[in-house]
C-alpha cells in the first residue's frame, strides 16, 4: 500500500527539482492540471496509469523510489553527470580566466553541500 503523504512528497520534489509547475509538469506527462492538484492536496491517489506516466516522461525517476522512498532520488548517476558537467564548466571558466589574468590556474574546486559535505576537486 503506498502512503500517500509520502508519495506527496516524493511527487514534489519530482515537481521542483525539474522547476517545473504543477501546470507544466501535467502537460508533460499527459495528465489535466486537476489530476496533479488533487494528488497534490491529497483528494485523491495516485493511479498506476498517473505513475507510469511519470516514469515515461522522466525515465531517470526510480518507481521503487517514488513508490515507497527506497532508493535516491536524482539518482547517484544523475548527480554524478551534473558534477562532471559543473567541474567542466569550472575548468574552461579556469582556462578563460587563466589567458586574461597571466596565466593564473585554478588550483582546486570545492563544492559545498547543504547537509554540510563536501567535495574537493583538484586540477
Amino acid at each position: 500500500m503506498i502512503n500517500t503523504e509520502d508519495f506527496i512528497k516524493r511527487l514534489q520534489k519530482i515537481i521542483d527539482y525539474y522547476n517545473e509547475s504543477a501546470s507544466s509538469f501535467a502537460e508533460k506527462i499527459g495528465v489535466q492540471r486537476s489530476s496533479i492538484s488533487h494528488i497534490l492536496s491529497g483528494r485523491n491517489k495516485p493511479s498506476l496509469d498517473f505513475i507510469l506516466k511519470i516514469l515515461s516522461a522522466y525515465p531517470e525517476v526510480d518507481l521503487y523510489w517514488l513508490f515507497n522512498g527506497k532508493g535516491v532520488f536524482p539518482s547517484k548517476q544523475e548527480i554524478k553527470e551534473i558534477e562532471q558537467t559543473n567541474l567542466k564548466a569550472a575548468l574552461d571558466e579556469n582556462k578563460l580566466l587563466s589567458d586574461n589574468n597571466n596565466n593564473k590556474e585554478i588550483e582546486r574546486i570545492v563544492i559545498f553541500y547543504s547537509d554540510g559535505s563536501f567535495k574537493n576537486f583538484e586540477n
